[in-house]
């Protein structure tokens, strides 16, 4: 898998009047003994969580305590949004620790964007905080305190934030933070939705680590509901692409297969009956439209779609149908682990970002001075050819 942080905000809540920010008393309703399947490195802490329920919103988070984990519930007053304080933190490395201001407001994604002059792009994060984290300072994205410093360039996402890490909720706020922080220093950041975000929006969760399952019993809640419309970090999810262009560049998670070619839908009209279904996946009175059922197919999606590396491949008259279609010159994708990613594939039609991060592997694409390169957690470039 791969990899793929901004202004460090922290946000003071102050004592609340009786009509703004009010705090309820913290509600400590559950604990239970530290479980710790992998040694000293375990982060003991989870979440933030936001919610929006009975008209307050709602903080919840794990967090160490002595020998316990505890569930915790702090509530808010909506109109006050932006001092509602949203804290990632780790218990095993503080250092690490970030906050995060609400937005007013999210608005869906726009689907085109004009050329950059530099790029990173990464994938399959799976909840591996560290290695996003490395990565992003190695080669000058962020610095220790998550300032953006990347400046005027894009950072692209293609896909995987859920499963098999143990950060998750931490990788994501991140996302979430480094989306601001770009954009207030003129850059950008594209997150695109990959096959496991529909996963865990559906609860088709076979690769969830057992850790997010007993945190959300012991917040007294299922899993299920804490990434719905009704959530801070879900109504982010879902105002997210599964296809953008940045510049000259097509990205996207899977890899657009003959049969979505063959849709022949703009970018616009395809994100949209995508967005109109995000909810649907899975459900069997989707398949009665054709498009949408070609679209979220488990093997002809846009997310689900393997065909650049395994058979039945692509041709190169397919890649050249979907350059030609969307006016690209290269498409970016995740998904598939390759043993020559990052690399070039298709006579450099075809950029494959996957890598093995769960054993070690952590590279990516960087667009600079013209050039691709292959880089990694060590700032390394190596030409891409």
């Amino acid at each position: 898998m791969t990899l793929l942080f901004g202004l460090t905000i922290f946000l003071a809540c102050k004592k609340p009047d009786t009509n703004q920010s009010r705090q309820a008393d913290q509600l400590s309703t559950s604990s239970r003994k530290k479980t710790n399947a992998n040694g000293d490195s375990d982060n003991f802490n989870d979440g933030p969580y936001v919610l929006y329920r009975n008209g307050q919103i709602e903080v919840r988070t794990i967090v160490p305590e002595g020998d316990n984990q505890v569930a915790n519930t702090q509530t808010y007053d909506p109109a006050n949004k932006s001092a509602v304080p949203v804290n990632i933190k780790f218990s095993n490395h503080p250092d690490w620790n970030f906050s995060v201001k609400l937005r007013n407001e999210i608005t869906n994604e726009n689907v085109s964007y004009t050329q950059p002059t530099k790029i990173l792009a990464l994938s399959d994060i799976e909840g591996e905080f560290e290695a996003f984290r490395s990565l992003l300072l190695a080669n000058h994205v962020i610095d220790e305190q998550y300032n953006w410093i990347y400046g005027n360039g894009h950072l692209i996402i293609c896909g995987d934030l859920f499963d098999r890490g143990k950060e998750v909720p931490a990788t994501l706020w991140l996302l979430y933070k480094l989306e601001q922080d770009a954009k207030s220093k003129g850059g950008y950041l594209h997150t695109i939705l990959g096959d496991h975000e529909f996963m865990n929006m559906n609860g088709d969760l076979r690769y969830l680590q057992q850790k997010y399952l007993d945190n959300a019993a012991l917040m007294n809640l299922d899993y299920n509901e804490l990434y719905t419309t009704d959530t801070e970090l879900g109504r982010w999810l879902r105002s997210k692409n599964v296809i953008e262009k940045v510049g000259d560049y097509l990205c996207l998670h899977g890899g657009v297969s003959p049969a979505v070619n063959n849709l022949k839908m703009s970018l616009s009209a395809l994100n949209s009956l995508c967005r109109s279904n995000y909810d649907n996946y899975k459900k069997p009175d989707l398949y009665t439209d054709q498009d949408i059922k070609t679209l979220f197919d488990g093997k002809l999606s846009p997310f689900w779609y393997r065909g650049y590396f395994k058979d039945p491949k692509a041709t190169t008259a397919d890649i050249n149908k979907t350059l030609s279609l969307y006016n690209a010159k290269k498409i970016l994708v995740g998904h598939t682990i390759i043993s020559t990613n990052v690399g070039f594939y298709y006579s450099g039609k075809v950029i494959g970002l996957d890598v093995d991060e769960h054993n070690g592997d952590r590279a990516g694409a960087l667009f600079e001075n013209n050039t691709w390169y292959k880089i990694d957690d060590s700032g390394d470039q190596t030409p891409l050819n």
